[in-house]
């Protein structure tokens, strides 16, 4: 079911639905002078079908000029992104996918979720560290929010070596930033989340229910006494996890720096709720659904 969101995200379907958002939020470019000896700019469309090709698949940006057909070449598609990336467009597309589901569906903020989610980065660069879960080889990870049907709500990324319990702080400040906190009971967390940070954080955004699985007792002679953690409500945030990790550029990510990850993990978040949303209209409006 999870791999059915890397295709989906590459239908003609959601990439319309995600491009007729983004193409307004595009800064504006003056017109080249074609009489002067200037090349036509390459569209913006395409450019766009590019960087979610490189996303989806973990292509290079050189397989991506492939498989476009060297209609565009990989400079103009970094270029384009690193553009984009200034004008906070990828931010502000995911903000008002958030925006649409709680409009249309509503998001269920009973029981929120939080959890991080470890990753390859080879190519290192700002924002990773040597990953305690893979041979201490270069990764980075994210700590994610989301609400009770899986949809996040607030995100943070850092280096591997990261506790995960640095990446609360801004994940927490991410939800009061989108004013989501007001409505926020309880907050769902593993058992890596015990200590005063997180107690501090929660408490400063109005949330004082945590549900944690109990601490580890220490044993007399040997190591911590094995307790059994009851998964609970935390199998949401190992889904939605489950989901963003077959975006192929966030399971592996070749960039070196933290603002295109970042960019990365919030265009996957606004394809996963355009496919969320598309599912809903055809399940209550199936007339409406296209012919594929």
């Amino acid at each position: 079911m999870e791999a059915g969101f890397i295709m989906r995200a590459l239908e003609s379907e959601v990439v319309d639905v995600i491009w007729a958002a983004v193409e307004p939020m595009l800064p504006v470019r003056p017109v080249r002078d074609l009489g002067r000896g200037h090349r036509p700019r390459i569209s913006d469309r395409l450019c766009f079908w590019g960087i979610l090709v490189r996303l989806a698949t973990g292509c290079s940006w050189q397989c991506a000029e492939a498989l476009l057909g060297w209609q565009v070449s990989d400079t103009t598609l970094r270029s384009r992104r690193d553009e984009w990336v200034a004008a906070g467009v990828f931010e502000r597309i995911a903000a008002e996918a958030i925006a649409a589901y709680d409009r249309i569906v509503g998001l269920d903020l009973d029981d929120v979720c939080i959890d991080g989610s470890t990753h390859k980065a080879p190519c290192g660069g700002e924002g990773t560290g040597k990953s305690p879960v893979d041979r201490r080889k270069s990764g980075w990870k994210w700590s994610i929010a989301i609400d009770g049907a899986g949809i996040p709500v607030g995100w943070a990324a850092a280096g591997a070596n990261r506790n995960d319990i640095m990446l609360f702080d801004p994940t927490v400040a991410e939800i009061e930033r989108r004013g989501l906190h007001h409505d926020t009971e309880t907050l769902h967390l593993d058992r890596g989340y015990w200590g005063a940070r997180v107690d501090r954080s929660a408490a400063a955004a109005g949330i004082c229910d945590l549900v944690r699985p109990p601490k580890r007792r220490p044993g007399h002679d040997g190591p911590a006494e094995p307790v059994t953690a009851p998964l609970g409500l935390r199998w949401r945030v190992e889904r939605t996890n489950s989901w963003l990790s077959n975006y192929g550029q966030l399971r592996r990510n070749t960039d070196r720096k933290p603002e295109h990850r970042l960019a990365q993990l919030a265009l996957a978040v606004a394809l996963i709720i355009a496919i969320k949303l598309i599912d809903h209209r055809n399940r209550w409006q199936p007339h409406n659904r296209p012919t594929r």
